[in-house]
């Protein structure tokens, strides 16, 4: 049987690493592509190319096999994105980095042939309107319409997924997209700002001492629901090898939570008393959780690891690499203050 060869777009962060090791261990040759180095400087890809994709030449390279034959499947990851606190001061650069890379990445998988290209797109998408309410968000897949998203961001996003489906209309191409609903896990963004809530909270609760206190922006009862990175990876998987023709499909968690629970969760596996002081900060919508009816309808499958599982692998991770960079930032500060001989 010939090896199928695949390219996952920006396979230099977080979701795609992953995708990139089980895409491995299931036998593929597999490109990497992503304007930075691969996730602390290892990948499990075949071959991996730092290039900007935003530039149409780099986007001709990805695709371009030494034998012109065309990848079995294509992996559409690469965006400008990040938490809320970055998403809702980078609109501009957002929605000029994440279109471009789209339209060069699906016109020349388009030109060189892919048999199968992925798309993921975000939960962020759906109306604002239709979660105001924490305990009751609306987000089956059809009420994205008429469209009303509550950042840029998901405006870009629902404007890629219509790019995709008008690529297979015009050209048969076989295109799949999948709303993503707050992945997290083990080698995401933990600081700096592009971290989303799991990671932040996390990092928090571990610099906080016994008793002590963390900032969670807003109220704190606006809930979110978060997919643990092996459930979200075996969802792309199944997506993937899916029928032809798919619909949109959410992929996510239904096991809804405030985020002022989601602090004290996570100072529960920490075995740490906390105050949750509420702070102005950007919150989004009130309320947003994936709705998977239709994902078990056509998949016959659908996330169900607890949030709290997927806390206890994450947690412990978070609370290495503050220690570490406390570590790193300790000889940082003693190599400045030693006197010089």
């Amino acid at each position: 049987m010939t090896q199928k060869r695949a390219l996952v777009c920006g396979a230099g962060g977080f979701i795609a690493y992953h995708l990139v090791k089980r895409l491995k261990d299931e036998g593929y040759w597999v490109r990497g592509a992503d304007i930075k180095e691969p996730l602390f400087g290892a990948t499990h890809a075949d071959d991996f190319l730092v290039a900007d994709l935003t530039q149409v030449e780099n986007a001709i390279k990805a695709l371009a096999l030494p034998d012109n034959e065309p990848f079995d499947e294509v992996y559409q990851l690469a965006a400008n994105m990040g938490g809320m606190g970055f998403i809702s001061t980078h609109a501009s650069e957002i929605m000029r980095d994440s279109s471009l890379i789209n339209l060069h990445i699906l016109e020349q998988a388009r030109k060189t042939g892919a048999k199968k290209i992925l798309f993921t797109s975000s939960a962020c998408i759906y109306p604002e309107h239709n979660q105001k309410d924490p305990e009751n968000p609306k987000c089956a897949e059809e009420t994205a319409y008429p469209a009303a998203p509550d950042t840029e961001y998901g405006w870009e996003k629902i404007y890629a997924e219509r790019l995709y489906q008008a690529f297979a209309k015009d050209y048969g191409m076989d295109t799949r997209v999948v709303r993503l609903h707050n992945v997290f896990g083990p080698l995401g963004t933990w600081q700096g700002g592009r971290e989303k809530a799991p990671a932040a909270l996390c990092r928090k609760v571990a610099e906080a001492q016994d008793g002590g206190t963390v900032e969670v922006w807003g109220r704190g009862d606006q809930t979110r629901s978060f997919l643990y990175i092996d459930e979200c990876i075996e969802g792309i998987r199944r997506v993937m090898n899916g029928p032809a023709g798919l619909p949109v499909l959410n992929l996510g968690s239904e096991e809804n939570i405030p985020i002022n629970e989601l602090t004290q969760m996570i100072a529960e596996i920490a075995n740490k008393r906390i105050e949750i002081k509420n702070v102005e900060g950007p919150e989004g919508v009130r309320g947003r959780t994936s709705d998977n009816f239709l994902l078990q309808e056509k998949l016959g499958w659908q996330p169900s690891q607890s949030l709290k599982d997927g806390l206890k692998k994450l947690y412990p991770w978070i609370q290495q690499q503050v220690a570490l960079r406390a570590i790193a930032r300790g000889l940082f500060v003693n190599r400045q203050t030693t006197p010089q001989k």
